[in-house]
């Protein structure tokens, strides 16, 4: 217990208090509504239109599926959990500018906390979009899944894995800026990061330095991770650089993170 008769954030208290961090945020997100529209508007529309507009390109070689929502799905799925990372610098930068972060600072809980308690709210959204594309594309446009249960489980280990490193590097600008304007420059770094990869077109069919990008964006490694289980059976080879390619990512924008928290708070 503190002086104040308050709880710590030791052993049940730190995960009641990140967990209430957590639920604080998911309540905004249920009050309103149009901060989850486009986590899921988006990469909705994505894998309905580019499945149908582009579902010839997968004739070209090195797509290796016959069904362009089979390509397309990971993508979309990426996405949707990318912008959701979204979601926990949001909630900051709202804190921040509103004053209510002084309030946190004063609390008598450990800084780890907060952050723990806004990842936990980026991963909770992140299902959202992932359940939801993964619905859409089974049922309305005739998705295939060879890679059967461990397809599915890459799926959300890419999904939940990319929403974690977005929400730690949104995190880490918000609280550098400390602005919500600084989500404009999260965005650019998002789609930069997605678009600069295999996101639509394999490696083999892309060319000159977009070729040279894409072959050491680390997102390439992810996308192709969560992408195995549409296209064939899984994988350890193509599981273990999608996995060392988030915890590389997860190593470098979690401690800056967490110092640029500690230079606010």
């Amino acid at each position: 217990m503190s002086a104040a008769g308050a709880p710590t954030a030791r052993g049940g208290g730190f995960v009641a208090v990140a967990l209430a961090f957590t639920w604080r945020g998911l309540l905004r997100m249920w009050r309103i509504p149009s901060i989850a529209m486009p986590m899921i508007v988006m990469p909705v529309f994505f894998v309905v239109a580019f499945s149908g507009s582009f579902a010839s390109v997968v004739q070209i070689a090195g797509y290796g599926t016959d069904e362009a929502v089979n390509w397309m799905a990971a993508w979309a799925i990426l996405q949707g959990s990318a912008i959701s990372g979204m979601g926990a610098a949001g909630v900051a930068a709202t804190d921040l500018e509103n004053g209510f972060f002084d309030r946190i600072r004063l609390a008598p809980i450990r800084p780890s906390t907060v952050m723990v308690g806004l990842l936990g709210y980026s991963l909770a959204r992140a299902l959202l979009p992932i359940t939801v594309v993964l619905v859409v594309s089974f049922l309305l446009l005739g998705a295939d899944l060879p890679g059967g249960p461990l397809g599915l489980a890459t799926i959300y280990v890419a999904g939940l894995g990319l929403a974690a490193v977005m929400s730690l590097l949104g995190l880490a600008v918000v609280f550098t800026f400390r602005s919500l304007q600084a989500l404009g420059l999260v965005q650019i770094l998002i789609f930069g990061m997605l678009f600069l990869s295999v996101g639509q077109a394999p490696l083999v069919a892309i060319e000159g330095w977009l070729h040279d990008v894409a072959a050491v964006n680390p997102v390439t490694r992810v996308i192709r991770l969560c992408r195995q289980g549409f296209l064939g059976e899984v994988t350890w080879a193509v599981t273990w650089p999608g996995l060392v390619a988030l915890a590389a990512m997860l190593a470098v924008v979690g401690p800056l993170a967490v110092w640029r928290f500690h230079r606010v708070a």
